[in-house]
């Protein structure tokens, strides 16, 4: 296993998916995709990440469930994640972080936006 983090990316739209997966490309990080909760859960069965991109809203099973399933599990409870949600209004961040993600970038982001958080909260990791 190399030790270039690897991102999860849990996006159900096409070009915000697009967009996530060339920003952590041009900035050297190894990711894979899945297109909801469950696919998400699934590809951490496979590889556990250093870091989950999560949608909050997606069809299926959506990324809150996805997270508290992904803290319900000891092997996985430690696996940093960024909500990446169009919810902006009042109380949805501490919605988001009580369902167990560690920070949260509001929907439409600026790419800039996007690195500076999976930069401080692999950062993060690599403290720990």
């Amino acid at each position: 296993m190399d030790d270039q983090p690897f991102v999860l990316l849990v996006e159900d739209d096409p070009a915000n998916r697009g967009l996530a997966s060339r920003v952590l490309s041009n900035c050297g990080y190894s990711h894979a995709v899945a297109i909801d909760g469950q696919d998400a859960l699934d590809k951490v069965a496979e590889r556990r990440p250093d870091l989950i991109l999560m949608d909050l809203s997606m069809p299926g099973m959506d990324g809150w469930e996805a997270t508290r399933r992904l803290r319900a599990d000891p092997a996985n409870a430690t696996v940093r994640v960024l909500a990446l949600t169009a919810h902006a209004m009042r109380g949805d961040r501490e919605k988001a972080l009580d369902a167990g993600c560690d920070d949260v970038l509001t929907k439409p982001y600026r790419p800039t936006e996007l690195i500076e958080a999976v930069r401080r909260l692999i950062g993060e990791i690599a403290a720990d």
